[in-house]
């Protein structure tokens, strides 16, 4: 399928795969003789998205803007603290572990560090048959033969499922983890900066491998990468967000042309281009990230932002659809 098919196909179908309603994930902060809670770090700040059946949805963000925490309460590792998540129309949110267990097989992960989320005293076959053991009455022969296939589609010998993690490369690594997080034939998965741990050499290949498998499984991708040329190579859509909220979301085409947000705006003035026609003015923000623990009032990146104003302090911008898909929180544009 080329660029412009899938294009055309993630504008035209609307069905969605997954909604995140308001969701809050705040983390508490214990002090004192005996430990009692003196205040929350908010990781995720009232976030809604919805994501569409079929696209990739990439996320970026600086470090500690709560990119990972999200993509972790969306699939339910974490309990959200408030905020609603539906999955393929059921409201998940507050299902325990035996009946979330139905929805596991269609929702996975494919962490940073490939070799930290493989147990190494686990062959490569025993790695991802594991999943059909616990949610599968598949024979042993039956487990071998997927193992086997999964192998091939990720470029790998099938004859590596009797090798261990430590005899592989990093590229390689993660190939074996995106083979085991296809087990299931799952129909939603987040990667939480999966080529971020890879040489840049190593990266596109495993970027136009999960653009391929997502092709032949009809994958949905939540993307998560603080890299913006990565996310700008996979991504049908981009959600910027900035100290646990959402500061812009938009096609990627538009995104990269024409940022609304400030924030996004002094994001993709850093990003080096070969191309002097499209070298943007490198926008310096001032002072640090504020703590996600005591963030500022109102929008809280007018501590940093070259048009803060007086309602800035005072008023929290919400998403506002500006055309053509496109959302912004930003004061700038709600008048």
């Amino acid at each position: 399928m080329s660029v412009t098919e899938k294009e055309i196909k993630t504008e035209t179908k609307h069905d969605l795969i997954m909604q995140a309603k308001n969701i809050k994930k705040y983390f508490p902060i214990k002090g004192g003789i005996i430990r009692q809670t003196v205040g929350h770090v908010k990781a995720v700040d009232d976030v809604s998205l919805d994501i569409r059946r079929g696209e990739t949805l990439g996320v970026v963000g600086e470090s500690g803007s709560g990119k990972s925490t999200l993509g972790r309460v969306l699939l339910r590792l974490l309990d959200p603290t408030e905020g609603q998540i539906i999955f393929n129309n059921d409201d998940i949110t507050t299902l325990g572990n035996r009946k979330m267990r139905p929805y596991r097989r269609d929702m996975q992960m494919i962490f940073q560090d490939p070799f930290a989320s493989l147990n190494p005293k686990m062959s490569v076959g025993e790695l991802i048959e594991e999943p059909l053991l616990v949610q599968t009455n598949k024979s042993k022969s039956e487990r071998k033969e997927i193992a086997s296939s999964l192998l091939e589609k990720v470029g790998l010998r099938p004859d590596a499922r009797h090798k261990y993690p430590h005899e592989f490369s990093g590229g390689q690594r993660q190939r074996i983890s995106i083979a085991r997080a296809l087990t299931l034939n799952p129909k939603f998965i987040i990667g939480d900066e999966p080529v971020s741990a890879l040489d840049v050499s190593i990266q596109a290949q495993v970027l136009n491998l999960m653009a391929d498998l997502q092709d032949e499984f009809d994958l949905t991708y939540l993307f998560i990468a603080h890299d913006l040329s990565v996310v700008k190579h996979i991504s049908d859509r981009v959600a910027v967000m900035y100290l646990g909220r959402i500061a812009e979301i938009s096609p990627k085409k538009d995104l990269y042309e024409t940022p609304l947000h400030p924030y996004t705006q002094a994001l993709l003035s850093s990003v080096p281009t070969i191309d002097v026609r499209k070298r943007r003015e490198k926008i310096i923000l001032k002072g640090d990230l504020p703590s996600p623990s005591n963030p500022p009032s109102g929008c809280t990146f007018r501590t940093r932002c070259p048009h803060a104003h007086e309602r800035c302090a005072v008023d929290r911008p919400e998403l506002i659809d500006v055309g053509n898909d496109h959302l912004v929180a930003c004061h700038l544009y709600d008048k």
